[in-house]
């Protein structure tokens, strides 16, 4: 188990934790050529030990001798100088190629890491959404995936490097020298103590930036979402003091963060500076008086030697400030994928049906217009079927957001195929929360919902949203044609069938007049219509469905009078033998339901017809007239 510690109610891995995650996460989808990457990293260092290591041949075995001798023949020292020529060749080539390969495996293991996000994300509840910004969920695949970039196309493969490298180049200093190996260990410990403190400091404010940045971007679309609000209302001093204060936030902690990252570079050049100049003076002293066989070719390789395991040393102190900072964005990414996805235990699933005169339902793969509910019992293996007529109940449900917090009390009701329920109330008395309680969009405290008899939480949530058609009052257009937002309702849906439900809705006539009729590109959630027009093709998309209940959550509400009678008559044709839950500030809509349920406070405490409710003059003959009982 990965060492952890609780920071906010969230768990926070410790830095070697998620780096062997993230390694594991690469090794998973790019292992082979990882290997790859590794061996040539070794063979290339090798190769780059050997070309420093001949320095003291060169200069002991071919230049010394060539200058006490007077000897002019070059042909042994070129043949060696070709042989370590063609070392540090190889030593190109191979460094040309893992940089490559690495390429390749950054890029890929983004594109995989944003793929298993969005995968992830598309499981989770709707809760999560509820409670985080979306600003700050957009960062996680923006600035904390970009984060990982450098880190792995960079600093992984050096930090292998540089370890294989100081590994190598302490093994040959031992072979020349053992005092001096000591000394440059020692200047080495001094490095790797500063590095580390200063690593330290500049990691917890890398996990701070951030998360400033995430709040930060959060606002930002919060404040892009909402400036039409802002303007109207003069908000615009308000809204830049409050982003200055986050923008500050933002500045110090990258300040702190990189403030001592680029301390780290400079104070290891210098230590490595003093820890030659010592190997220097002590190795002169050796070579000059021939102590212990220790030649100028030798101080001279040493020299080169101690210059390389300082430049390492270096090198990972730089990359330890961009791998902070990339686990810091890690934390976030897997925070993410740790979410606890949308459990779903239901094993009754919604088929397509025919049915025999004698009532006899056969499944079939075709749309037939009749559906049925698939029930396979394990205690003996067979398999039944139930045809699908919209008949929903709710026995004594108690539901909150928050389990210590009820919102809902004791709710009872109950809607028979093809009736039309209406929900009316003031603001927060749970109207919108009962259809979320229907789609199961979040699970009740107590109590039971039963759908065809069936209790809800044996229904696959896929099947049971399937078997339900929504109309909300925010509507959401995607950057697609007019056809392609209408077809999301139903994905195999014909141009003929497209184009019926948008009769259907009212909506074909406005469709027709745009640029480009039914292949119109909408952006920007449709804004280039108008709010009203946004809301048709929402009831459009609903009706291309053709689902067996229908929730209509203020489906009319930014429509224009007119328009509204227009589209009611098209909405009536749609929830003709659809049981059909209403939601409806404007109770002139829902006159003609077969039952009203009046909630307050989470309770329904009045429930009839329009005249039954208007002849007892209680809160909804308030609400209705505008006058006390």
């Amino acid at each position: 188990m990965a060492r952890m510690n609780m920071k906010n109610g969230k768990k926070v891995e410790n830095p070697g934790a998620l780096l062997k995650r993230l390694m594991g996460y690469i090794m998973k989808h790019y292992g082979a050529a990882f290997i790859i990457v590794l061996l040539c990293i070794l063979i290339s260092v090798v190769c780059n030990v050997q070309g420093t290591m001949f320095m003291q041949t060169l200069i002991d075995n071919y230049i010394v001798p060539m200058l006490k001798d007077g000897n002019h023949d070059f042909s042994g020292l070129a043949h060696a100088i070709t042989r370590v020529a063609g070392f540090y060749a190889i030593g190109v080539v191979l460094t040309l190629l893992y940089s490559q390969i690495m390429v390749n495996i950054t890029q890929g293991t983004l594109r995989s890491l944003r793929d298993d996000l969005f995968t992830h994300m598309q499981d989770l509840p709707i809760k999560y959404f509820d409670t985080h910004a979306h600003g700050d969920i957009m960062s996680v695949y923006t600035n904390d995936i970009d984060t990982l970039r450098q880190m792995i196309s960079q600093s992984i493969p050096q930090l292998f490097n540089s370890g294989i490298m100081v590994v190598s180049i302490i093994v040959c200093m031992l072979m020349l020298n053992v005092l001096l190996t000591v000394v440059s260990l020692v200047m080495v410990g001094v490095m790797v103590y500063v590095s580390k403190r200063l690593a330290t400091l500049s990691g917890k404010y890398f996990i701070q930036q951030q998360k400033d940045l995430g709040a930060a971007n959060g606002y930002i679309e919060e404040m892009m979402q909402g400036q039409k609000v802002v303007k109207v209302f003069c908000h615009e001093e308000k809204s830049i003091e409050e982003f200055k204060k986050l923008n500050d936030e933002l500045f110090h902690s990258a300040d702190n963060a990189n403030k001592f990252a680029n301390i780290a570079m400079p104070a290891n050049a210098q230590i490595g500076n003093i820890s030659y100049v010592i190997v220097a003076i002590i190795g002169g002293i050796l070579a000059i008086n021939g102590i212990g066989g220790f030649t100028l070719g030798a101080l001279a390789s040493f020299l080169t030697f101690n210059k390389s395991l300082n430049m390492p040393i270096g090198q990972v102190s730089q990359q330890v400030n961009f791998v902070a900072m990339a686990l810091a964005g890690a934390q976030r990414i897997f925070t993410l994928l740790d979410e606890k996805p949308e459990v779903d235990e239901g094993y009754v699933t919604l088929v397509n049906a025919t049915e025999d005169a004698d009532g006899t339902i056969h499944e079939t793969e075709k749309h037939t217009g009749i559906w049925a509910w698939k029930h396979f019992h394990k205690e003996d293996g067979t398999t039944t079927y139930k045809k699908l007529l919209g008949d929903v109940e709710f026995l004594g449900v108690d539901f909150g957001y928050d389990e210590k917090k009820i919102v809902l009390h004791d709710i009872k009701m109950f809607a028979t195929p093809g009736q039309k329920i209406a929900f009316v109330g003031s603001t927060g008395a749970g109207k919108t929360t009962i259809t979320n309680l229907i789609n199961r969009f979040y699970d009740i405290q107590d109590g039971k919902i039963r759908y065809d008899g069936i209790n809800i939480n044996k229904i696959k949530k896929a099947d049971l949203r399937h078997s339900l058609g929504m109309v909300l009052q925010d509507t959401h257009l995607f950057t697609a044609s007019v056809k392609d937002n209408i077809r999301y309702g139903k994905l195999d849906a014909t141009d003929e069938e497209v184009i019926a439900a948008a009769k259907l809705a009212n909506a074909d006539s406005f469709i027709e007049r745009l640029p480009q009729g039914y292949d119109t590109i909408l952006t920007g959630d449709g804004a280039n219509l108008s709010q009203g027009q946004r809301q048709l093709l929402s009831i459009a998309r609903a009706a291309i469905a053709d689902p067996p209940v229908l929730i209509l959550d203020e489906a009319t509400s930014s429509i224009d009078t007119r328009t509204e009678k227009i589209v009611q008559e098209g909405m009536d044709r749609l929830m003709n033998g659809r049981t059909t839950f209403v939601i409806a500030h404007r109770l002139s809509t829902i006159k003609n339901s077969d039952c009203i349920m009046v909630l307050e406070q989470g309770r329904i405490i009045e429930r009839g017809s329009h005249d039954d409710l208007i002849e007892e003059k209680g809160r909804y003959y308030q609400l209705y007239t505008g006058n006390k009982a």
